[in-house]
């Protein structure tokens, strides 16, 4: 299915280069108003409402500077931040903090929306064509905590006594990133650089129903931003760079679409708990397609198929990978599934996309390169 509808092919996924700017038809700005705080919010107004085919420019927040407990100018120039490099919008978002509950709302991140799109119905399908990603301030901050990621003592299956725990877990580092030769990097110390490859962590429509006894959810119909689920959210899949494209199946009049986390580059694993969490501009085109029923997250890279498996075990989510690469290719190559079976261990790549979330994501990348026509 996803190798018929195709992908808009903006640049080469993984590479970030200085450029001009992709124009859009509307801009989501992040103002207090449209933003959100650790949920998906299912009956929030829409902040915008498009219609298919559109291009939509929105502006995200790292939580990063936006939701600890000091002010944000005091936390940043703590770490060396100039003022005039704080967004206004990070300032404004802070000074709203006491008017928003957490109830439920455990998540960390701040995300911008919802953009509904017209039209859109339950069982049809939401296509999001990433166009662009862009940063928005030249720093960002990495985490590595002691209950977080693999190493972390909250971590499923950590044991007394598991190597990992004399490394230095202190909290937050700020990360500055600069351009040199065209290309953008992140700059560490001793001459270490990485090159910059932005994308957004979060891409989610609105959760069906949110239940209590689901992933993140404590109170009923309130869903924690922490956990990926079949509404994508904070699926963190670092191959989705512009270029690429997400399809996320919808549930509620609208698909009601948020963006957020926004990362500057990211490893598979996410294994600290965070990325380089830097507040960034996306721009998206959104293609509804009508009663093309998905059950969960799926996406393309120019050269791959993404097929996603989501689970609260490791394991588990390998094998619903597997089981959908294998649905998958029957489904759209007409493979028999033992066929499918031999193809997805020959040629098929599957990598821990995130093991930090509650939920753990594996995606399976397909090559488009199998498919003779």
């Amino acid at each position: 299915m996803l190798a018929l509808i195709g992908a808009a092919t903006m640049s080469v996924p993984g590479m970030s280069a200085v450029a001009q700017p992709v124009t859009a038809d509307h801009h989501v700005q992040s103002r207090p108003e449209t933003l959100s705080w650790g949920w998906f919010p299912i009956d929030k107004a829409p902040v915008l409402t498009v219609q298919s085919g559109a291009t939509v420019r929105i502006d995200t927040l790292s939580h990063h500077g936006s939701t600890q407990d000091e002010d944000p100018v005091t936390f940043l120039e703590g770490f060396g931040v100039e003022p005039d490099e704080i967004l206004q919008d990070v300032r404004d978002f802070w000074a709203s903090r006491p008017e928003r509950p957490r109830n439920g709302r455990t998540g960390a991140h701040v995300l911008t929306g919802p953009v509904a799109i017209a039209g859109a119905e339950p069982g049809d399908m939401l296509e999001v064509q990433i166009l662009e990603v862009s940063a928005r301030v030249p720093y960002g901050f990495n985490s590595r905590g002691a209950r977080s990621g693999p190493l972390g003592d909250a971590y499923p299956g950590t044991r007394e006594g598991d190597a990992g725990a004399s490394i230095a877990r202190d909290g937050r580092t700020l990360i500055r990133t600069a351009v040199a030769n065209g290309r953008e990097y992140a700059l560490l110390g001793e001459g270490l650089r990485i090159p910059i490859a932005p994308f957004m962590g979060i891409m989610a429509v609105a959760p069906q129903a949110p239940q209590v006894g689901q992933p993140g959810v404590t109170v009923s119909g309130v869903q924690s931003s922490r956990p990926p689920g079949d509404y994508g959210g904070n699926l963190d899949i670092k191959l989705l760079t512009p270029g690429t494209t997400l399809y996320l199946p919808v549930f509620h009049d609208g698909a009601l679409f948020y963006a957020g986390d926004p990362h500057g580059v990211q490893g598979h694993g996410e294994v600290s708990g965070t990325a380089l969490e830097q507040s960034a501009t996306g721009v998206f085109r959104f293609m509804l397609h009508k009663d093309v029923g998905i059950t969960a997250p799926r996406a393309e890279t120019p050269t791959h198929d993404l097929i996603i498996g989501i689970d609260l075990d490791l394991d588990r989510a390998l094998r619903e990978a597997l089981m959908s690469t294998i649905d998958f290719l029957v489904d759209s190559r007409g493979l028999s599934p033992g066929d499918a079976y031999t193809v997805a261990s020959l040629a098929v790549d599957f990598s821990v996309a995130e093991a930090v979330n509650l939920t753990q994501v594996v995606v399976a990348s397909v090559p488009k390169s199998l498919y003779m026509e």
